[in-house]
């Protein structure tokens, strides 16, 4: 049975917790479960209520994974908080303005024009 890995590194900035992705591709079904599983606890049992999502290692993602970003924002509004997504590559915020989640997540240029977004 393998060990499962940590799929997210996060860092605490103040109240705010920025999540690092540990893959540059986040695409098959296993990865998506864990990255998912791994966000929500942040909210559900750390009680975590501003979330910086750091997509600078990122170069692909899959549309399951805009899901879970979707069920996550879910969350951190019902725990009246609030989620930043940071440092999607032009591919990336070409996939999100397409589906409209543009609309949906603030989204910054960079990690501290999200940590200002959220302070």
């Amino acid at each position: 049975m393998s060990q499962k890995r940590d799929r997210i590194q996060v860092e605490d900035e103040g109240d705010i917790a920025i999540v690092h992705f540990v893959d540059k591709k986040i695409l098959d079904e296993q990865n998506i479960t864990a990255v998912g599983d791994q966000l929500f606890q942040l909210v559900d049992e750390m009680g975590r209520r501003k979330l910086l999502l750091n997509f600078k290692n990122v170069d692909f993602l899959s549309s399951a994974v805009l899901g879970k970003l979707v069920t996550l924002n879910r969350k951190v509004q019902g725990a009246r908080g609030k989620m930043v997504l940071c440092n999607l590559n032009k591919d990336l915020l070409e996939v999100f303005k397409i589906t409209r989640m543009d609309k949906l997540f603030p989204i910054a240029s960079d990690q501290q024009s999200g940590l200002n977004l959220l302070g």
